[in-house]
């Protein structure tokens, strides 16, 4: 095979892995929409466009390509701007935001409504969704890939339903063995 060849094949091969490590984020109605045909749970990383670590996360742990290749085959993946100026329809409810300044873009603007609906007071935030289009539950904060293994797992394998009491959930996530690179 000659150089030129050769250099092809590795080009086409770095192409495929970055596109194989890559998210197919969707909007939200995508997502319920796709449900319907495929039944999935859907993970919704909600960010501002200010926030340094919804920035950081969206590049080490969205960016995992351990995490990316599990959310792509199991979950419906959303990225939602929790100030931007997106009209949502959502359980039977258009979410909008009223107070949203185009000036002040990329910048503190006003909350959406649906991150208000979620309750999300803090950035960066995942919330689950179940198959059926019901929320199951918010986690606020910075995850690494190892810290969002357990909630991607968790929430796949529905292990989140048998959780009585809080200690039930602070026994699994120390019984827990991450899998995914760092």
């Amino acid at each position: 095979m000659n150089k030129i060849g050769l250099a092809f094949l590795i080009v086409i091969s770095i192409t495929h892995t970055i596109e194989a490590q890559s998210i197919q984020w969707m909007t939200l109605e995508e997502a319920l929409t796709a449900q319907k045909e495929v039944p999935k749970k859907i993970i919704m990383d909600v960010y501002t466009d200010w926030c340094g670590p919804c920035k950081l996360m969206d590049k080490k742990t969205f960016g995992n390509r351990d995490v990316s290749q599990y959310i792509n085959e199991y979950f419906y993946a959303v990225k939602f701007n929790a100030e931007g100026n997106e009209e949502v329809s959502f359980f039977e409810t258009t979410f909008k935001n009223p107070k949203y300044n185009p000036a002040r873009k990329g910048r503190r603007n006003a909350t959406h409504q649906l991150t208000r609906f979620f309750g999300i007071r803090g950035y960066p935030t995942v919330v689950f969704i179940s198959g059926d289009g019901s929320p199951i539950m918010p986690v606020t904060g910075y995850l690494t890939p190892q810290q969002l293994e357990l909630y991607l797992k968790m929430i796949k394998q529905g292990d989140y339903q048998i959780f009585g009491k809080p200690e039930d959930f602070e026994k699994y996530r120390k019984t827990f063995r991450p899998k995914f690179r760092g």
